[in-house]
């Protein structure tokens, strides 16, 4: 017979194994603050830049880049002025692992 310690570790276990499965998926995302997501596009050429707008609780835009390998995602409550050669592609939802 299972005691609740038990259910509850084996959870927290398979909890465990789907954000490991999702890092390794989505490979190495960087989260910035928007300046910093910003100084980032600065330093790309021609960026392509993912763009979703919304949220469960409250409404924000989210931006994922990559750059050297590296995906970069921020979040913000307003719109961020993009560099005029950057492409954008909008999309229906960006979700990261947390």
């Amino acid at each position: 017979m299972a005691t609740n310690g038990a259910t509850g570790g084996a959870a927290a276990a398979a909890a465990h194994n789907q954000l490991v499965q999702a890092v390794r998926a989505s490979g190495v995302i960087v989260q910035l603050e928007p300046k910093e997501f910003q100084e980032i596009l600065a330093h790309t050429e021609k960026a392509l830049v993912v763009v979703a707008y919304g949220g469960f609780l409250s409404s924000s835009y989210k931006y994922l880049v990559s750059y050297k390998g590296f995906a970069f995602y921020t979040k913000s409550q307003t719109q961020l002025s993009l560099p005029g050669d950057a492409q954008t592609v909008t999309a229906k939802k960006i979700w990261v692992p947390q």
